[in-house]
């Protein structure tokens, strides 16, 4: 930084006609202006300048104007048809002692019949009943609240009565039909099974189609015999069947039952052509063995299968201690994990529609099937594969049993010291399975991953299945909630597998270590899925969320005001549409109300301020007696007192709540009185410049409009006789009634004095008129849904016993409408009609007094109709007169003197700004441009028929905050990403440019700027100009309303489009905001309008992200300033002035004017520059000569700390640089350029700039120069000397070369870095562009080819570098590079790191 200021001493140049302070011209050569040279020599406080940038208006509400995206489609998760198998038949065929024909037996052979050796019990019929009996149990143990049948060796006759019970007695649940076949002939190819007679002589088939008719639908198959597969194929063939026998049933009676066979399922031991296994070491029914106790064939399996022998064998196995029920005992875990791993492979492997019918639908269905799992298996190595129908995909394969053989011999290897010390009477201190550890350090690491919608965890299952443990469910759920936190397909996906039932048990867990998880888990699901609403009920399952967010209630946990936002939104959502939620809620000790209101005065968590109004406007919406309770506690009164909130969000909130506060059913005059209070403070908001602010201030108005119909309809009736007074008989400059008027009232019937009419001074007079200005908003959104309502009255006017005079009245007023606009002398002040351009910082007009034709009769009294209109048919007290005695116009004129605007001691041109009297270019020529809307903006349907209220999407937009990521970093900040490699790409140019034009500031002090670097012809007249800092981009906006973005590196035009001003009204300002990052354009118009475009060189992509009116009472006038605009960056402020008494600071973190300044001078602001580092201070230029700086630190009333009066003519520019000696210079209008230093009372150096006329001054931010332009058509550089260095004249074309001396010029402006200027004439559509020729001039910058798989070329981080960041919110420190600096308290979030070279960003 130093280095430049020691080389500053080369620049002692002579500067003609210059003068200069007491101070040694050697102090001002070696300090830097103004004091500052001590801070910048704190290291801790440049430390803090090359921290970060800030970036602005890149929240959500900016990118989506508060409108809610459309929900992805919501993934039904409950099963609305679950069923139950009520009744089971289990028929076995075994005929023991008998073998059928078909079958030849193996000696030795499998004889376990459910666990039972038939050989082991003398006598058939014992050994029947014990297998069945066992193989009862066994089933037991899948449902025991199933009620079994055992049809042992059955008949036809018994099968048949016993299905056609169990169907009639079921109803329309499930009923399980198991048919053992062992005993009996094989089934035969068309699907028919076998039983016998009753002497049990001869084996009788029994028809499938017969079967499927006893029992029905739905049921439940399971065939325990060989060739099984030919049952499954043929099973379709006779549904196909009954289904013909229905349709012809149907056809022939309408009336008649109708049988169901749509739901169902079979299992089945094996193909057609397969025979059952046989092997000794094996059950005789091994699939049934399979499907009822899954553990011991598995560890029986696990033991066949072990290529290694050990002293574990199949007899050791079955001694296994422990009860399938306790998850602590070697049983019960091993059942645990058996359960998660079939239950994931199944998730994993199968449709989701299919899972959720098969393993959610039926307890008894879902376990049979993850046991058939495992016959998949084990049958297929003894050369059977079961079948089922719906068919599953082989699963035998997958990788998840791996992890259960582990699981197995981590466990056998274990048994027999369990076995030892069983017989020792010794306690042994089990190993417990580390698989549940291991598989949620999986889904751990799948979490780090990266996780896509595509790409579904594969442990989801077994998370929920380890939620059942105490010792794992705290990870568990944490994990949990980050899968959750993915976003709306996480919540959906969890939902589907089965997660509700378990997070909705553990709000009976009084742990506090789950609370925090808990909340956020159930703040994500009822983002996704409020109908839970009913299932929070039950068992006061809300009272979990209500203890939270009482604030008497100390919760040890940290953030808790984070926590207790989620609960406000909870409990918003458990209210919402929700009536019984409401009472509950209100009637609960301590009430929802005490609480909310208690959070609204937060000051640390802006969400929490937020969802506190949120819940209130929930529980308020048609529950008036939750209404009245808020009337006692005061509620509205407090709501009101956010209107100032920094949070835009809140201050939504806050009249979100209070529109749903609206609307008692008795309308008393209590109420009414309230209402109306909250009306009046409503108003106050109307200026605020959040977009979403205004949309739903205009959904409160809405409601209040609709409320007081009738009052709006005589308001609006009363306003129009008032624009047709004012056209017909405007008053006089001096305040006096036009005489006119006078006569042509009293020629009429005085029935009514508009002076009392009846909306006089009354709220709806004042929001009527409101609407009208909003209907005018600069946003799209806010003036389309301020043109439904104003449209919404007008119409019911028209249909109003009032429609005839009304119609009169309009057509006199289209009828003078072309008369030019009253002009007010002596500043021929144009007064603009009230309907087209009303106004808010003057009071309003009174009426006048009379508004009745002449053909009225006088029996009719039209006060007294409005009255009725307005109030009922009862009488009501006379309104009071208007509060505002004053004439409109004569108020008028005293408030343009009040500004200075009569100034009869100095010639009028010396207070004129220098383009006052320059003409419009050409309108035959010119070609408008499309003015940028919205994103995301629905026009209005002009053939709809306008209805109120509106409907307020603010609610649903808040919601989606909790839809989205919130654990997780933003992709820009995620190394790796396509925004990460072009944010870093970014950063890597823009050092990269400013270490290539710090050694040019030296040269550009003595060097020539006459060297021509293009001409880009605009195609309409260039008045403003402004370059971007590291874009080859140059914003130009011409004498209308038309900005064009230029590549001037390219010379080619990369948008053009229409910043939508009225007319009368121009462009003042354009800059470019946030030009670290990605950029925004920022135009202020002379109407008082600030806009603010995203994507602005796309012409196609570019959208109005903001729009507000800064200033809402400028004046027009033949000596208008129009708006003046200082932007600084590192405190995220607005500087704000013109035709006012004041100068406005808005916030653009908070989008609130947060500072009114006044500017103690009867003058118009004509130009604003602040001290870009620290931003307290700032300087104000005046159109009677005045220099004013401020003070930002001090209250407004003392902020002006010094004024400067030698000039004396209009200050055409102020300006102090944002790096070299941040030199302070105003030019005059005379010629005259001053140099100040702010410590000082006079200037330290005058240059006699030029003779004529001074048009445009330009400073350089960091290279010793500037630039004027005159009147004569011609620019000229100088240094901060004095000296001149270059004479310019811009393009002319042919027509004007002769007439170059009376072509002023128009624009001027430097580059912020670049040694560039750029300049334009009036009269001329070309912009001129000139450098000064350095050695590196022609020094390439990095470019990239767009590839985003790959950090640009240059751009490879310096070892030790500190992490990308770059801000976005509240007014913060910032680089030198912008001129930003100073810390603010508020909200901060990451967004762009430190510099690569601090110096180099001083611009030193």
């Amino acid at each position: 930084m130093f280095r430049w200021l020691e080389n500053r001493g080369s620049f002692e140049i002579g500067a003609a006609e210059s003068t200069t302070s007491s101070t040694t011209e050697e102090e001002m050569i070696w300090e830097m202006r103004h004091g500052w040279e001590d801070l910048y020599a704190s290291e801790e406080y440049l430390a803090i300048l090359t921290t970060a940038f800030y970036m602005y208006y890149t929240d959500k509400r900016h990118d989506t104007g508060g409108n809610p995206r459309e929900l992805e489609p919501f993934e039904e998760w409950r099963m609305r048809d679950r069923l139950k198998t009520v009744s089971a038949a289990l028929a076995i065929c075994l005929n023991i002692g008998v073998d059928p024909p078909d079958v030849i037996k193996t000696n030795p052979c499998a004889k376990l019949e459910a666990w039972v050796d038939p050989s082991t019990h003398p006598g058939g019929p014992k050994a029947m009943e014990t297998i069945g009996k066992n193989l009862q149990q066994q089933y037991e143990t899948l449902s025991i609240r199933t009620r079994y049948r055992q049809y042992l060796d059955p008949s036809i006759e018994e099968i048949k009565k016993c299905c056609t019970s169990l169907r009639r007695n079921a109803k329309d649940e499930r009923i399980l039909f198991h048919y053992n076949g062992h005993g009996v002939p094989r089934p035969t190819l068309s699907g028919e099974i076998w039983v016998f007679n009753k002497n049990y002589t001869q084996y009788i088939p029994v028809s499938l189609y017969d079967l499927q008719g006893w029992l029905g639908s739905p049921c439940l198959y399971v065939f325990d015999c060989s060739d099984a597969g030919n049952i499954v194929n043929n099973f379709d063939r006779f549904i196909e069947k009954h289904l013909s026998e229905q349709e012809d049933i149907k056809a022939k009676d309408p009336n008649a039952q109708l049988l169901s066979f749509s739901d169902s399922i079979i299992l089945a031991a094996c193909h057609e052509k397969e025979t059952l296994p046989t092997s000794p070491e094996l059950p005789a029914d091994l699939f049934t063995c399979c499907l009822t106790t899954p553990i011991e064939i598995a560890l029986r399996f696990f033991v066949l299968q072990r290529p290694l022998t050990s002293k574990i064998t199949i007899e050791t196995v079955m001694r296994l201690p422990g009860r399938l029920q306790e998850r602590r005992t070697p049983m019960g875990e091993l059942n645990w994990i058996f359960t998660a791993i079939t239950d994931t492979i199944a998730w994993n492997t199968l449709p989701r529609t299919l899972f959720k019918r098969l393993f959610r639908q039926d307890l008894m269905v879902a376990a049979l099937f993850r046991n058939f799992i495992l016959c998949q298996r084990v049958m297929r190595v003894h050369n059977c594969h079961p079948m089922s129908y719906p068919a599953l995909p082989e699963t035998h394969h997958h990788p998840l049993w791996q992890s259960w053989d582990m699981a197995v011999e981590m466990c056998l290897s274990q048994l027999p010291a369990m076995i030892e010390a069983q017989e020792l009477r010794i306690p042994y201190e089990y190993q417990h399975s580390t698989f549940f550890t291991e598989q949620l350090t999986a889904f751990d690491v799948y979490l780090r991953s990266a996780p896509t919608k595509n790409k579904p965890p594969h442990q989801l299952p077994i998370v929920l299945q380890v939620l059942l443990s105490q010792v794992h469910r705290l990870r568990a759920l944490v994990l949990l909630s980050k899968f959750l936190d993915l976003g709306q397909w996480a919540v959906n996906l969890a939902l589907s597998i089965g997660i509700f039932p378990y997070v909705l048990k553990l709000l009976q867990s009084a742990a506090i270590e789950l609370k925090p998880v808990m909340v956020f888990i159930w703040a994500r699901i009822l983002a996704i899925d409020p109908s839970v609403q009913t299932d929070l009920l039950k068992d006061n399952g809300y009272m979990y969320f209500m203890f939270i967010l009482t604030p008497s209630n100390p919760i040890p946990i940290p953030n808790v005001s984070e926590h207790r936002a989620m609960c406000a939104f909870i409990m918003t959502m458990f209210c919402r549409n929700f009536h019984q939620g409401q009472v509950v809620s209100l009637n609960v000790s301590p009430g929802i109300l005490d609480s909310c209101l208690a959070h609204i005065t937060d000051t640390e968590n802006p969400l929490l301020r937020q969802w506190a109004c949120l819940c209130l406007s929930q529980l308020w919406i048609d529950f008036p007696e939750a209404k009245w309770m808020g009337i006692r506690e005061s509620a509205h009164i407090h709501l009101c007192d956010l209107w100032r909130d920094p949070e835009p969000e809140v201050r939504c909130g806050m009249v979100y709540a209070l529109t749903t506060f609206l609307g008692i059913p008795d309308l008393t005059d209590q109420v009414a009185a309230i209402e109306e209070i909250l009306a009046t403070r409503m108003l106050l908001m109307s200026g605020d410049g959040n977009i979403m602010v205004r949309k739903e201030l205009l959904v409160f108005f809405s409601t209040f409009v609709k409320r007081y119909e009738h009052k709006f309809v005589v308001t609006a009736f009363e306003s129009i006789l008032e624009e047709k007074d004012m056209l017909l008989s405007p008053p006089r400059s001096d305040g006096s009634e036009n005489q006119q008027h006078h006569s042509r009232r009293n020629s009429l019937e005085d029935l009514v004095d508009t002076s009392r009419a009846i909306s006089a001074s009354s709220i709806f007079q004042a929001i009527w008129k409101h609407l009208l200005i909003l209907s005018a908003d600069p946003y799209p959104e806010v003036s389309r849904n301020a043109g439904i309502i104003v449209d919404y009255v007008l119409t019911t006017l028209m249909e109003s016993p009032l429609e005839r005079l009304t119609e009169d009245a309009m057509k006199e007023i289209k009828s003078t409408h072309t008369i030019t606009p009253i002009q007010i002398t002596p500043n021929e002040i144009t007064i603009p009609s009230a309907m087209n351009s009303p106004r808010t910082s003057l009071p309003p007009s009174p009426k006048k007094e009379n508004y009745l034709s002449t053909g009225l009769k006088k029996t009719l009294s039209v006060a007294t109709s409005l009255r009725k209109l307005a109030f009922g048919s009862g009488s009501s007290p006379e309104p009071s007169p208007t509060s505002f005695g004053k004439d409109h116009a004569k108020r008028d004129i005293n408030y343009l003197r009040a500004n200075g605007l009569h100034r009869d001691k100095l010639p009028g041109e010396w207070n004129q700004p220098p383009d006052q009297n320059d003409p419009l270019s050409s309108s035959g020529a010119y070609v408008g441009a499309k003015a940028p809307l919205s994103k995301n903006f629905k026009p209005r349907c002009m053939e709809e028929v306008p209805h109120i209220p509106l409907e307020s999407t603010f609610l649903a937009w808040s919601m989606e905050y909790f839809r989205e990521p919130q654990m997780r970093p933003n992709e820009a900040d995620e190394p790796g990403s396509a925004d990460y490699n072009h944010r870093l790409w970014r950063r890597t140019r823009n050092e990269k440019i400013i270490t290539l034009t710090q050694p040019q500031k030296e040269e550009a002090g003595t060097g020539r700027w006459d060297v021509s670097a293009g001409s880009l012809n605009n195609g309409s007249q260039p008045t403003r100009t402004c370059f971007h800092q590291f874009e080859d981009h140059l914003a130009v906006a011409d004498d209308r309303d038309t900005v064009c973005i230029w590549d001037w590196a390219k010379a080619s035009r990369l948008s053009r489009f229409s910043n939508g001003n009225p007319s009368g009204s121009k462009i003042n300002e354009i800059r470019f905001i946030n030009e670290d990052d990605q950029a925004l354009l920022l135009t202020g118009s002379s109407d008082g309008v600030i806009k603010i475009y995203r994507n602005y060189e796309y012409e196609s992509k570019t959208v109005v992200l903001c729009a507000f009116r800064a200033l809402t009472d400028l004046v027009r006038s033949n000596f208008n300033a129009g708006l003046r605009i200082d932007w600084q960056q590192g405190q995220g402020k607005l500087l704000v002035a013109g035709n006012v008494k004041v100068i406005k600071v808005w916030n653009a973190a908070t989008e609130i004017s947060v500072n009114e300044i006044p500017a103690r001078s009867g003058s118009p602001t004509t130009s604003l520059t602040s001290d870009q580092v620290a931003g307290d201070v700032f300087v104000a230029g005046f159109g009677d000569g005045a220099i004013r700086v401020y003070d930002q630190r001090l209250r407004p009333q003392d902020a002006m700390v010094k004024v400067w009066k030698e000039h004396k003519q209009w200050i055409s520019k102020v300006h102090m640089q944002r790096g070299g000696l941040r030199e302070l210079l105003s030019g005059c209008r005379n010629g005259d350029v001053k140099m100040w230093d702010l410590r000082l009372d006079e200037s330290i150096n005058t240059i006699q700039a030029t003779r004529d006329t001074l048009r445009t001054l330009s400073v350089h931010e960091h290279a010793p120069t500037f630039a004027v332009g005159t009147g004569k058509h011609r620019v000229t550089i100088f240094n901060t000397n004095g000296a001149p260095l270059s004479m310019l004249e811009p393009h002319a074309s042919f027509l004007t070369l002769n007439s170059l001396r009376t072509t002023p010029i128009s624009t001027t402006s430097f580059h912020p870095h670049r040694m560039m200027l750029a300049c334009s004439s009036l009269n001329n559509y070309h912009i001129n562009l000139f450098e000064c020729p350095t050695a590196n001039t022609n020094a390439k910058i990095i470019s990239w080819d767009g590839d985003t798989t790959r950090p640009p070329l240059g751009s490879a981080r310096r070892p030790g570098a500190p992490p990308l960041e770059l801000r976005s919110g509240e007014s913060r420190p910032s680089s030198i590079r912008s001129g930003i600096a100073g810390p603010i308290p508020g909200p901060i979030m990451p967004i762009l790191g430190p510099p690569i070279i601090q110096q180099k960003r001083q611009g030193t």
